[in-house]
C-alpha cells in the first residue's frame, strides 16, 4: 500500500462507519486509502454545508487530486464537491446513491413514520429487516441501535416535517456508480435514472444482492470493481500521454 493516499473515503455518518470498514480494508491492500470523517454537533444546522467547507479545507492542502468514495449521504457530499472543485477530484465513486441525491434510509424512515401508527423503535426494527434482511433478535436489536444513533448524529437533511429532493448536475470527473438489485432505499429506478448523466467511460453497475449496504457484505467483489475502474482511468491517462509525446516527436 502506498504511504501517500490516492483515494479518500468520505464519511458523514459515524454510526454507519462499521459497514464501510471491510471495503476500506480491501482497497487499502493495494491502494493508499485515507478516511475523512465528519460528525455533526448538536448545535450545527442540519445539512452538508459545514462538512463541505471542512472537506475543502482538507483537500486544498494536497498536491494531487484524489479518488473520492462515499456511501449514501457521504456520496452526496462527494458529488457536491466534484461539482464545485472538479480539479481536485480524480474520480468519484458513489455507493447506494440514487439520481435523487438526497434519498437515503432516513427519508424512507420518515415516510413510514408519517403513514404507520407506530413508535420510533418499532419502525426502526422494521427498517432493519428492510435494510439488512431478517436478523436474529440480538443482531436486530444492535442494528436498531445503530440506526437510531445515525438519526441523531448524521447531517441527513430529512425531518418528519420535510423530505428534500436534489437532482444532480453534469460533472466532468469520471463516475463509478454502484448499487444492489435488492436495495429498497435506492431502487432500480433510482439507480437507472443516472443514465442521462453518464459520460463516456463512466460506469453504472448493480450487485446481484446485498441490499443498501451491499458494499459491506460483498466487499471483495465491490473492491475489485472499483480497482478495475481506477486502473482503466490510469491506463487512459497513460495512453493520452503517449499520444501527446508521439505528436510532439512528429512535428
Amino acid at each position: 500500500m502506498s504511504s501517500r493516499p490516492t483515494a479518500l473515503w468520505l464519511s458523514v455518518s459515524p454510526a454507519l462507519q462499521r459497514f464501510n470498514r471491510p471495503l476500506i480494508s480491501q482497497l487499502s491492500q493495494h491502494h493508499g486509502v485515507a478516511l475523512w470523517e465528519y460528525q455533526q454537533t448538536p448545535d450545527e444546522p442540519i445539512g452538508l454545508d459545514v462538512a463541505f467547507v471542512l472537506l475543502h479545507d482538507y483537500l486544498k492542502q494536497l498536491e494531487q487530486p484524489l479518488h473520492l468514495i462515499g456511501h449514501g449521504t457521504s456520496g452526496w457530499l462527494g458529488m457536491m464537491y466534484a461539482q464545485h472543485y472538479p480539479e481536485r477530484v480524480k474520480s468519484l465513486t458513489l455507493l447506494s446513491v440514487g439520481a435523487n441525491l438526497s434519498v437515503d434510509w432516513q427519508s424512507h424512515y420518515y415516510a413510514m413514520f408519517k403513514t404507520l401508527p407506530c413508535d420510533r423503535h418499532t419502525i426502526l426494527t422494521q427498517m432493519v429487516n428492510s435494510l439488512f434482511g431478517h436478523q436474529c433478535p440480538f443482531k436486530s436489536q444492535l442494528l436498531t441501535y445503530v440506526l437510531e444513533q445515525d438519526l441523531l448524529s448524521s447531517p441527513s437533511p430529512h425531518t418528519l416535517v420535510e423530505q428534500v429532493s436534489i437532482i444532480p448536475q453534469l460533472i466532468s470527473v469520471p463516475l463509478f456508480i454502484a448499487g444492489s438489485q435488492d436495495d429498497m432505499v435506492i431502487s432500480n429506478y433510482q439507480l437507472n435514472a443516472w443514465k442521462p448523466w453518464l459520460k463516456s467511460g463512466d460506469i453504472l453497475w448493480q450487485c446481484a444482492e446485498g441490499r443498501h449496504f451491499f458494499h459491506c457484505t460483498n466487499f471483495e467483489l465491490v473492491g475489485e470493481k472499483i480497482t478495475n475502474f481506477w486502473q482503466s482511468l490510469a491506463k487512459e491517462i497513460g495512453n493520452n500521454k503517449q499520444v501527446v509525446v508521439t505528436q510532439k516527436g512528429s512535428v
